[in-house]
């Protein structure tokens, strides 16, 4: 097939660069051009086995583990092998922190963390071109596509199992500034509800509060009102799928641009007002780094169409 490769099984041995690394990470560094979506399918329907055994995909995978890949047709044209001189200079100005292990973006709104589902390149593989010369970049967690703000990369296997285990211990203090409609009785709210993934017919998935899901809490605090609206921010206790997105409607006050969990005349309405994404902003991170344990506190600006919104309704 023209533009494509097909590949044979293989039998991979598991060395330092993805120790501790989980199997459908390692799969979508090894199977380029290959949608997640089938990455997927691969691991429940048994085709990628470990030691011989079947997996699950948040399996971490150690040195000397042999990973079986099934044949799969690749696409040859999924990575690109350059960026545009547009790509180079958006993602150089996002940079916000760096050091010989660590690297933190200000990710922009509508960029994917992950090529995939007719993304050819996410941050992660535009990184990887943008530092050819860094080998070892990985994703220490996710942002959903529409959200902006921090977005931390590892530069070597050994700060990513740091990070993940900070993570495990939630010795992470992530912050996000969210818009959400309507108000409370209170400045300071907690929810803690239970979330489930639910995957709809073509693929979508939707987060729903459920007491079969994970336990998952969020920290809400007003820091302005406005007529119809809060600026609020949200702290995340756990680190579920659309946690702060889904607690914010839980509560009644969904957040603004929201169009899979928000309320469609308010979105239209602020649509009006130029808000044309969801408003929702990774802060802050804030975390004990380096050989001397100091707290690294990082902080990432609102995008100026933002800031804008929020001088319009202060005039308001």
């Amino acid at each position: 097939m023209s533009g494509q490769t097909q590949h044979k099984v293989r039998l991979l041995r598991i060395g330092e660069e993805a120790d501790a690394q989980r199997i459908d990470n390692f799969l979508m560094k090894h199977l380029k051009g290959v949608p997640k979506s089938h990455i997927y399918r691969l691991l429940r329907s048994g085709q990628v086995r470990v030691n011989g055994k079947r997996i699950k995909q948040n399996f971490r995978l150690s040195i000397g583990d042999e990973v079986r890949v099934p044949p799969v047709r690749t696409s040859q044209t999924g990575t690109p092998g350059k960026l545009s001189d547009q790509q180079k200079q958006r993602l150089d100005a996002a940079i916000l922190y760096e050091d010989k292990r660590l690297l933190v973006i200000n990710k922009p709104s509508g960029m994917a963390v992950h090529g995939g589902s007719g993304i050819s390149l996410g941050v992660i593989e535009q990184l990887r071109l943008l530092r050819p010369e860094e080998k070892g970049l990985e994703l220490v967690h996710r942002l959903d596509r529409a959200t902006s703000g921090l977005l931390m990369i590892a530069k070597r296997r050994s700060a990513l199992r740091t990070l993940h285990t900070l993570q495990r211990e939630n010795r992470i203090r992530k912050s996000y500034l969210a818009l959400v409609a309507g108000d409370w009785p209170q400045n300071r709210m907690r929810v803690d509800a239970p979330l489930k993934k639910n995957l709809l017919r073509g693929g979508e998935r939707v987060v729903t509060v459920d007491e079969e899901g994970k336990s998952a809490s969020t920290l809400f605090r007003i820091k302005e009102q406005f007529g119809d609206c809060m600026l609020v921010e949200a702290e995340l206790l756990t680190g579920r799928t659309h946690q702060i997105r889904v607690h914010a409607a839980h509560l009644g006050t969904p957040i603004i641009g929201d169009e899979k969990y928000g309320d469609d005349e308010i979105n239209r309405r602020y649509r009006q007002l130029g808000l044309k994404r969801l408003f929702l902003h990774a802060w802050q991170l804030a975390f004990e780094w380096g050989e001397e344990g100091n707290v690294l506190k990082l902080v990432a600006p609102l995008e100026p169409a933002l800031e804008q919104l929020l001088t319009t309704l202060r005039e308001t």
